[in-house]
């Protein structure tokens, strides 16, 4: 089993420049292309954690609060929430930034999860994560049910498995 790290260690922030190469006709940043960014953001916390290469394994849902407009920064800080066996979730938030006129928004946030690979591309053990403050403590707890209800949707667990959700949810049989 490899050492545990704190969720800190898995930090990262990413800044990209919208330009017109990356916006729609109405000069707003395109949906795939911030979620390539966000991928990238996510996917280099999973490594950092795992010190392994990742790959994505599921996005959870991402809406699209503000637009992001052409010439903003757009601001991604993503870590990594919780590690399973080979998977790590990871969060990251969005925010957009007009340096001239001085406004800053959070426009978008999600939970992308990565499993870690081996040179042949079979997946392999990843630290546990260690929580500190309050905020990296609730989402390591959350995890788990958000986990859950990931497989269910995707059909690798059956509903009356997944008891952290059940209880969260308050469903009895």
């Amino acid at each position: 089993m490899p050492q545990p790290k704190y969720a800190r260690e898995s930090m990262t922030i990413m800044t990209e420049m919208v330009l017109p190469n990356d916006t729609n006709t109405l000069n707003n940043l395109m949906g795939g292309r911030l979620l390539h960014f966000m991928d990238i953001a996510a996917a280099i916390a999973a490594q950092k954690h795992s010190n392994r290469i990742v790959v994505t394994a599921s996005v959870d849902n991402v809406s699209f609060s503000e637009p992001i407009r052409l010439g903003n920064i757009v601001t991604m800080k993503a870590q990594v929430t919780r590690a399973f066996s080979s998977s790590m979730e990871v969060f990251i938030d969005v925010w957009a930034e007009d340096i001239p006129a001085g406004i800053r928004v959070s426009t978008n946030n999600a939970y992308y999860t990565f499993v870690a690979v081996d040179q042949s591309g079979r997946p392999i053990e990843v630290p546990a994560v260690l929580p500190e403050t309050d905020d990296e403590k609730e989402r390591y707890v959350s995890a788990l049910r958000r986990r859950q209800l990931r497989l269910v949707l995707a059909g690798r667990m059956k509903p009356e498995d997944a008891k952290e959700l059940r209880e969260f949810l308050q469903i009895n049989d």
